[in-house]
């Protein structure tokens, strides 16, 4: 049964290494049993680009273009593809797999952590659901196969077929890593220059993402905060599963977890720039 206190970490922006160092600090407090279920907000100073845990960066991924804008590069410790991770609001759950209803499959855990992050968009006035079949959205025939935005996956949600938060998992011990991107708006110039493999000129490729994904300000037709959207999804979750929040900092041991992940792990380029290995208790979704 889930349990219905929750901790709320809002975090400050940091570093990709930090951020990612974070999530899996309090993931395996979560699955130690250690601590409540976990939703965390947080964003990214500098801006940075996280790689799925499989992803081969041969192809797409451009290395020059993240160092020239001064952008972060992390390997998350989830599957999927690259994000950018620049103007939007970036959500983490950690909770146990029993402890969540559909917990047991990737896809039905999914859609049910997806619930929070629905009923926080139609706070804002934004009607998204997670569509009931796995697939990826076709863009003139043939995807865009480095722009995260430009396909969507499993976990991802969509508004009129035009994705609007992608999301990625981790399962291991018996617990559930999810976080997510939840763009304020899409720089399309952005996206092409880090990640873009174009289909016909830049002008064709644009008008192909602007079809494939949208961010929060242009479904809404205004401008928002980060704040607002934050507030928004942490009212989302406590409505859709009847939770009441606990805001709390990290504690001593997530701290000092972190710190070292980000030494040992998430600031390394033995990590960030060798293709994850299946095993090691990773599950892509």
């Amino acid at each position: 049964m889930m349990p219905t206190h929750w901790r709320l970490i809002w975090s400050p922006p940091s570093t990709a290494a930090e951020n990612m160092a974070v999530d899996e600090a309090i993931f395996e407090q979560v699955a130690a049993g250690d601590s409540a279920p976990a939703l965390r907000i947080y964003g990214w100073m500098p801006p940075g680009v996280s790689v799925g845990y499989f992803q081969s960066l041969d192809r797409g991924v451009h290395l020059d273009a993240i160092a020239g804008r001064g952008y972060d590069l992390v390997r998350r410790p989830t599957g999927g593809r690259a994000i950018i991770h620049h103007h939007e609001v970036t959500y983490s759950v950690s909770i146990r797999t029993d402890q969540l209803e559909g917990g047991e499959t990737i896809h039905r855990s999914y859609r049910a952590i997806s619930r929070g992050i629905e009923a926080g968009l139609a706070r804002l006035g934004i009607v998204a659901h997670v569509p009931k079949e796995r697939h990826r959205a076709p863009v003139k025939g043939r995807d865009l196969p480095s722009v995260c935005f430009a396909a969507s996956l499993g976990g991802d949600m969509e508004i009129d077929g035009r994705k609007i938060v992608g999301s990625a998992q981790m399962r291991r011990a018996g617990a559930i890593l999810q976080h997510g991107s939840i763009p304020l708006r899409i720089d399309l110039d952005e996206h092409l220059d880090i990640l873009g493999e174009p289909c016909g000129d830049d002008d064709d490729t644009k008008r192909m993402l602007r079809r494939a994904a949208v961010g929060v300000e242009d479904a809404l037709g205004r401008s928002v905060s980060f704040e607002e959207v934050g507030r928004a999804v942490v009212d989302g979750f406590a409505e859709a599963f009847g939770l009441e929040f606990d805001e709390q900092p990290l504690s001593d041991d997530e701290l000092a977890e972190a710190r070292a992940l980000v030494e040992t792990k998430y600031s390394t380029d033995a990590w960030n720039l060798t293709r994850g290995r299946k095993g090691n208790g990773q599950r892509e979704s």
